[in-house]
């Protein structure tokens, strides 16, 4: 019996939730994982997991051997990663994440001339609205904006992101600039799925609590990139990230209003669950990586 082997199906059968989603992904016949996970068991002289037709759970013997298992396999490849000379030598794949427009807007830029700069590191970027797990996802690293929850992730802040409520000249000439944001309950607005929900927050300049507004919405998108383009063509206000619509802001296509009432900017960070001596591969990106975001967050006055 291939212990290691049998270790790592265990990992991977809890992990998926199943024997037969475990010998999916490793391409093996499931009579085989079965056996295997059973020679395990034998060897070990006790049941690691409940099986079911239903569900798979493990036993109070498989959870502790699980933990313990899930550390070993993480100094296993510590070593083989050291061995592979990954802590000498900047090189390998290194996959980054980011929110769609925030990446293409910084971290592309940022990622091409780092490719450049380093020719033994290839770079997979993931460009998605919803956060990628770092672990689950096979992530090494990725750009978030807003407060993080607890968690063993490290984080390295790069900067500050507003939260504001912008629309379009004409459409505040037509129909009145809004004094207080009780006033946007009558208002045309555009919401979508972000920053921007049918509850919008600000914060009372004078007790510096925050409180909420509810919004009946015209139009309601899925991305902020459709929101702006609305609040440009005068369909209503909306609440967007400043890097939103920061180049529409610049232009005058686009007012900054209620600014007074704004709720404190939000953190925008580079995150990652290594501990210890990174990758260099990790390190030379967050070298590279950290005074160039620090300088666009600054641009954006929300450093």
């Amino acid at each position: 019996m291939d212990r290691l082997e049998a270790m790592a199906i265990v990992l991977l059968t809890v992990e998926k939730g199943s024997l037969t989603a475990a010998a999916k992904a490793l391409n093996m016949p499931l009579p085989t994982v079965s056996r295997k996970v059973t020679e395990l068991e034998e060897y070990l002289g006790t049941k690691l997991l409940h099986r079911s037709t239903r569900k798979l759970t493990l036993t109070d013997a498989g959870q502790a051997y699980v933990e313990s298992v899930k550390r070993v396999m993480e100094d296993i490849e510590e070593i083989e990663r050291a061995a592979a000379g990954e802590y000498n030598t900047p090189r390998g794949e290194l996959v980054l994440t980011a929110p769609v427009l925030f990446g293409h807007m910084y971290i592309l830029p940022i990622v091409t001339d780092f490719l450049a700069a380093y020719p033994e590191i290839n770079v997979r970027l993931v460009l998605s609205d919803r956060n990628l797990h770092i672990y689950d996802d096979h992530v090494d690293m990725a750009v978030r904006i807003g407060i993080l929850p607890d968690s063993n992730m490290i984080a390295t802040r790069v900067g500050a992101m507003d939260t504001l409520v912008c629309a379009s000249p004409d459409l505040l000439a037509a129909h009145g600039k809004p004094k207080r944001p009780s006033d946007l309950e009558k208002l045309p607005c555009v919401v979508f799925a972000g920053p921007s929900t049918a509850t919008w927050w600000f914060r009372d300049p004078a007790t510096k609590r925050d409180f909420s507004v509810n919004i009946i919405p015209r139009l309601s998108v899925t991305t902020a990139e459709a929101a702006v383009q609305a609040a440009l063509r005068h369909t209503g206000l909306t609440r967007v990230y400043r890097y939103h619509c920061d180049a529409a802001l610049r232009a005058g296509e686009l007012v900054h209003v209620l600014p007074k009432f704004d709720v404190e900017s939000i953190p925008v960070s580079l995150v990652h669950g290594e501990r210890g001596l990174l990758p260099l591969k990790m390190r030379v990106f967050l070298d590279f990586a950290v005074d160039r975001l620090r300088s666009a967050m600054s641009e954006l006055g929300g450093a």
